[in-house]
């Protein structure tokens, strides 16, 4: 699978990287596209090929993904991560802020749920048109 280069370094191509991270190659891709993992190094025949490390780089961004961060926070933390000087203190803060956007996402489903609860408890389902699902629609 793997060839020992330069140490514990390994270089794979990009089947074997989304295999080993769980990421798939066309979400590598995109992620080299977008700057959010440095783009992959050539074999003098034009092959892609990635380094260990870019299985943690991507395992991160895939555990990031599962718990909604948006890409745009993921290049913070991950900028954070590499920063072994940094402090907890601005991970916390990004964390904190994006756990208020998801409760605030929670109460707004919730809310509509709600709402849609009681439209079809009141809707009569039955041959008469009047409806109130549509007539909130409608207003």
């Amino acid at each position: 699978n793997f060839f020992s280069i330069f140490g514990r370094r390994y270089f794979m191509n990009i089947g074997q990287l989304s295999k080993e991270s769980g990421v798939s190659s066309k979400l590598i891709r995109h992620y080299e596209e977008i700057g959010l993992i440095k783009e992959a190094g050539r074999s003098e025949n034009g092959y892609r090929f990635y380094l260990e490390d870019d299985i943690h780089y991507l395992r991160f961004i895939k555990r990031s993904r599962e718990l909604g961060f948006s890409l745009e926070t993921i290049k913070d933390l991950l900028g954070l991560w590499k920063n072994k000087s940094r402090s907890s203190k601005q991970v916390k803060a990004l964390a904190t802020k994006h756990l208020s956007e998801l409760e605030l996402k929670l109460k707004q489903i919730q809310d509509m749920t709600n709402t849609l609860k009681l439209l079809i408890h009141n809707c009569h389902g039955d041959h008469r048109p009047d409806c109130p699902i549509l007539k909130k629609l409608e207003n």
